[in-house]
């Protein structure tokens, strides 16, 4: 017989409250046990004689108290959008890079960037702003500014050395998202990009419940067209529905290869079940185009340069700039009104 998962937690109580650990039980349950995360846990007449009761009764109850003092932080950014792949290694940092730097081409707009990656943060990197560190005052934690209109937070503004492993549990990782969405002054601020690692796990539930009463416009999957990456985005479209959020759209990166010099295309992964669109179409959801290949966008996210203003006739920049337009109109704005 094959093993089986332990009992699963139920998932709505895992969305609800991710920050909040199920209390380690000495004795089974008993009968009519209101449970050990209600409100009544150790205190109900069925509690009496238990060798739980103690532990029940002490047990944190109720929503996090700190997501009120979130809402009030995040009350002057106006779109909050996540970017979500549940596959590692499809460009989701770089696709938060570029379309940070889309937005941030009207100098009327502010754009922020939180990197939730704890354990593989890139974005400082790939935005050119590798060595800064945090400033702290009385208001709060400062981001680091790339330009006049354009911030990033991540924990790898925080490491002693760039190389520094970061050897956290769960617990440790949430209560630093926390801290990017409580103690960081985000200000007035038009887009908020959340890039999330790989999965949908303790990273994505943090923020989804911190997020929830301030409200998260939606989320935008990316994926590679090979079946592989599709198999755990289908998971990721999974989890925003169970947790509430909306899917924007799904973009299909390294779409062919264009050939720099004679921007001939190649298909590098094909695409063995239909790619990107076909998982769109199956998932009822929209399917916001194609980015092909182009090593110029690596060189650029390793120079921490925009590839918008070094590139921007090329098809890769055109694909990305109607994948920016479609997302924008999914929360009600109009980018790039020039092109």
């Amino acid at each position: 017989m094959a093993p089986s998962l332990e009992e699963p937690e139920p998932v709505q109580d895992v969305i609800d409250n991710p920050l909040k650990s199920r209390p380690e039980l000495v004795a089974p349950e008993p009968e009519h046990c209101p449970g050990p995360e209600s409100e009544r846990a150790g205190q109900a007449d069925s509690c009496a004689g238990c060798p739980n009761q103690a532990i029940c009764a002490s047990a944190p109850k109720g929503p996090d108290p700190d997501i009120p003092l979130v809402t009030a932080r995040l009350a002057g950014v106006r779109h909050k959008i996540l970017v979500l792949s549940g596959k590692g290694g499809v460009g989701k940092s770089t696709f938060t890079s570029l379309l940070a730097h889309a937005f941030a081409t009207d100098e009327a707009r502010t754009v922020g960037i939180m990197d939730a990656d704890i354990c593989g943060p890139s974005i400082p990197k790939m935005m050119g702003v590798e060595d800064e560190t945090i400033h702290i005052s009385s208001t709060g934690w400062s981001p680091v500014w790339v330009a006049d209109n354009l911030g990033v937070m991540s924990i790898q503004f925080m490491l002693p050395n760039r190389d520094d492993a970061i050897i956290w549990r769960g617990p440790k990782k949430n209560g630093l998202i926390k801290k990017f969405l409580k103690e960081v002054e985000w200000g007035e601020m038009d887009f908020l990009l959340v890039d999330t690692p790989p999965g949908t796990s303790d990273e994505h539930l943090s923020v989804n419940s911190l997020l929830k009463e301030s409200g998260i416009d939606g989320a935008i999957m990316v994926t590679t067209p090979q079946e592989v990456s599709l198999l755990d985005v289908r998971k990721e479209i999974d989890f925003c529905r169970k947790a509430g959020i909306k899917v924007l759209g799904l973009v299909e990166n390294m779409s062919g290869f264009v050939c720099p010099n004679c921007t001939h295309e190649s298909q590098i992964f094909k695409a063995t079940t239909g790619g990107g669109a076909a998982l769109a179409k199956e998932m009822g959801i929209r399917f916001l185009g194609e980015v092909p290949l182009d090593p110029r966008i690596g060189m650029a996210c390793d120079y921490g340069e925009s590839f918008f203003d070094h590139y921007p006739d090329s098809p890769a920049c055109t694909a990305l700039k109607r994948v920016v337009k479609g997302l924008a109109a999914e929360v009600g704005e109009e980018v790039l009104p020039d092109d």
